[in-house]
């Protein structure tokens, strides 16, 4: 009886992780175009309050901002190859590119526009 509920739960928990990991996509990933400058991808999903607060975040920062740096939303159900690649694992997820498309930081979870620029300025992306 403890041996059955013990697979049960260990069947249910990889259930669980399938129904996670295998909508992010099983095709290979595709390559980012090289930026010219630094670049925020915000890596989310239009169901999740968090995401739709950073999209927000990410709109206002592209308009003062755009010029200088590229703000970048990427939702799980339009860019599923993109997940694996930059190894997303939680939303929201923000990951700062250098001007060469390096990896240079990544953030897990909501920030406000005051706290990505100071992360912007910090990583010295942005004057």
């Amino acid at each position: 009886m403890a041996i059955t509920r013990g697979i049960r739960r260990g069947l249910w928990l990889v259930v669980c992780f399938c129904l996670l990991v295998g909508p992010l996509g099983a095709q290979g990933p595709a390559s980012p175009a090289p930026a010219r400058r630094p670049a925020v991808y915000e890596f989310g999903a239009k169901t999740c309050l968090p995401c739709i607060q950073m999209q927000k975040v990410m709109a206002e920062l592209q308009q003062s901002h755009g010029h200088l740096v590229e703000f970048r939303m990427v939702y799980v159900d339009e860019h599923k190859d993109l997940f694996p690649q930059y190894k997303i694992m939680l939303i929201p997820t923000q990951v700062f590119l250098d001007a060469t498309g390096k990896e240079v930081d990544r953030h897990i979870g909501p920030l406000s526009k005051e706290e990505v620029l100071q992360k912007l300025k910090d990583l010295k992306l942005l004057n």
